[in-house]
């Protein structure tokens, strides 16, 4: 997951509008409550090994609910020794469709947490002062349950589609995405989709006292690489100390990167997102957003949104240390040094490009660079009219009719990337909202809003009505 530019952040970064609801809650909200406090509660993390409990409660849960096997399709995929799977479930329309299916996208991995940092044990979720706290909260765990009640929200209804709903989880999108690029490549063989919805982006924003500013859409996101960067060294005892060190190297390194900035980038889409978001942003954030936007040139606005983390991303290329690992003794000199870089790169710049930059920033031929990631740049999707029809009657049903619906490109990557590098529009469309800075995913103390939680179970329910034949 991704932060997008200014206040329009990821559905997985989001919470919601502070709409009324009654407190006695439905039966749908009360199955879904339990589906988001069961999933959260999975420790689903790169080497717990949880993915595979993850897919058997979800299984159970929708064969109960009236999906059948044959619906149903786990696939077994096994990274670094660890058994990982993919989940995808049919809701598939009777007789001929009219229409070519859609896909739906979430994932149902996360970032691990180290319980001792934070505040309430992270794979408990906890509700308190109005949020649910825990792992997952946000990203994207709601985006899991999300999908998985709709779809069992619709069968009890006895809702028939007219085109086949694609329901696809994907086990591993915070770190290989192996499940992810196996399951698009499927998606694209065998069910030539429409297009593609993401639970994992899009979203409300909101402002500091609540009130829904616009809703967001994701139609492009940045190019995710990572580099590792070793200094090597002969290295020798800690009370000879040799003139060169690779800890030292290493360090200079990454003071120069740190101090790089690279250059200011724009595009169709990200001067308009600007330009709509400045309009409901207050205060000076907001008149930045709308100088970028009119001047991409303006310094003063460039400075303002490049000391934003929200709005950082969309005004080019980043590379930030995130790892960091040295020597193998306290009384020996390191023989190696290797720091962590991770990129988000603006559309259109490339891997290559950006790792050379890297390279003459450091200016340093001892200093050996390696990706580790392996992924692609994908190209701006476009927004069918339906889709984005559908979105308002939804935001209609929550009171928000004629709020702006904006696209955006995501600073961080999600599986939707693989789908649009092979031609399908891909759009983050989640129902969530948050306030700037108010949910912590990746981070400590991750958390939804519960008014987010319950706002957003209506969102999906009404959009696939919409696109999926309901009178």
């Amino acid at each position: 997951m991704r932060f997008i530019p200014g206040l329009l952040l990821s559905a997985a970064l989001l919470t919601a509008a502070p709409l009324a609801f009654a407190e006695e809650r439905t039966a749908f909200e009360l199955q879904a409550r339990e589906i988001y406090q069961t999933v959260v509660e999975i420790r689903s993390a790169k080497g717990q090994g949880n993915i595979p409990v993850v897919v058997d409660y979800i299984v159970r849960e929708l064969k109960a609910g009236g999906f059948a096997d044959a619906d149903i399709e786990v696939t077994d995929f096994e990274i670094e020794g660890e058994l990982v799977q993919g989940l995808m479930v049919w809701y598939r329309a009777e007789g001929t469709p009219k229409q070519k299916p859609i896909v739906l996208l979430a994932h149902m991995d996360v970032v691990d947490a180290l319980p001792d940092t934070w505040t309430r044990y992270p794979f408990e979720l906890i509700e308190e002062n109005g949020y649910f706290f825990g792992r997952g909260t946000a990203d994207n765990k709601y985006g899991v349950t999300s999908l998985v009640a709709t779809f069992l929200r619709l069968k009890a209804e006895g809702f028939k589609p007219d085109r086949d709903l694609v329901m696809i989880l994907s086990g591993d999108e915070e770190t290989g995405m192996i499940s992810t690029r196996a399951q698009a490549k499927y998606t694209d063989e065998k069910i030539k989709p429409a297009y593609v919805l993401n639970a994992d982006a899009g979203g409300l924003t909101l402002d500091e006292n609540g009130k829904a500013l616009l809703y967001g859409v994701q139609g492009a996101e940045k190019t995710y690489a990572t580099f590792e960067l070793t200094v090597s060294n002969p290295g020798g005892h800690s009370s000879t100390p040799r003139v060169d060190n690779a800890i030292y190297e290493l360090a200079d390194a990454l003071k120069k990167i740190e101090a790089y900035k690279f250059p200011v980038m724009h595009s169709p889409l990200t001067l308009a997102s600007f330009k709509s978001a400045g309009a409901q942003t207050p205060g000076p954030l907001g008149e930045a957003m709308l100088a970028f936007a009119k001047n991409p040139a303006d310094e003063a606005a460039i400075a303002a949104l490049r000391a934003n983390p929200e709005t950082v991303g969309s005004t080019g290329t980043t590379c930030i240390a995130t790892m960091l690992r040295g020597g193998h003794a306290e009384n020996a000199l390191p023989q190696r040094a290797t720091a962590t870089i991770n990129c988000r790169i603006f559309p259109g710049v490339g891997i290559a490009a950006t790792e050379q930059t890297l390279k003459e920033v450091v200016g340093n031929d001892g200093v050996a660079f390696k990706l580790i990631s392996d992924l692609v740049e994908s190209p701006e999707s476009n927004l069918p009219d339906e889709v984005m029809a559908a979105i308002a009657k939804a935001l209609a049903a929550r009171g928000l009719e004629g709020l702006p619906i904006l696209p955006h490109m995501s600073s961080g990557g999600t599986d939707g990337l693989f789908y649009r590098n092979l031609g399908y529009d891909t759009l983050g469309i989640d129902g969530s909202g948050a306030k700037p800075n108010d949910t912590f995913a990746h981070g400590l103390n991750e958390r939804l809003s519960v008014d987010s939680f319950y706002g957003g179970l209506d969102h999906w329910y009404i959009v696939l009505k919409d696109l999926a034949g309901a009178e």
